[in-house]
């Protein structure tokens, strides 16, 4: 069984409200809920009937739920300055040639239209960083990507705080960025 990760430290983060934040919290709370409980039917339930393979697939969802808001949260809560000395930064300004160049190209994706995420991934073969856009939870993740920065472009993430407004609500996130957390995830 999978327990929610506490994620109050983050209530008081400028730019985003009590409110949002601890409805963002429920709703992550309510995917470590639903993988719980597809865990426990998928126990019960018959192999050869159709009712296991969709609680199969749903899983995806529930668990990619889970782990991409835990990402989310935990990537949250920092001053948005990145250690021009870590390897992180470095490794972003070769890949990418400049911090500001990756930034522009996150941001851009992160603004596309439609819902979802945007992610920054590193291969884990090849050690590449690149900024991905994932549309749902289960879908269109890269094969050996490891989640190094990961931001929730669905409308709970910012609608109740900046309406429509995605570009400052990304502004916000930014500069809210805990790049201590972001560097560990670097393989």
């Amino acid at each position: 069984m999978y327990a929610k990760k506490e994620f109050s430290n983050l209530i008081g983060m400028a730019g985003f409200s009590d409110k949002l934040l601890e409805t963002h919290f429920a709703l992550y709370g309510g995917y470590v809920d639903n993988t719980n409980k597809i865990l426990d039917m998928l126990i019960e339930l018959n192999k050869d009937v159709p009712q296991y393979a969709e609680m199969k697939r749903r899983l995806g969802w529930e668990w990619n739920g889970i782990r991409l808001h835990e990402y989310y949260f935990e990537n949250l809560g920092g001053n948005g300055d990145i250690d021009k000395e870590g390897n992180l930064y470095k490794t972003i300004e070769r890949e990418f040639e400049s911090f500001e160049k990756w930034k522009e190209d996150f941001i851009g994706t992160g603004k596309m239209r439609g819902i979802g995420w945007a992610v920054l991934y590193q291969d884990v073969l090849t050690g590449k960083l690149f900024n991905f856009w994932i549309n749902e939870h289960d879908a269109g993740h890269p094969a050996g990507g490891n989640p190094i920065l990961v931001l929730d472009v669905f409308e709970h993430a910012y609608m109740a705080d900046y309406g429509k407004d995605r570009p400052a609500y990304i502004e916000a996130f930014m500069k809210n960025i805990n790049w201590g957390t972001v560097e560990k995830r670097l393989r």
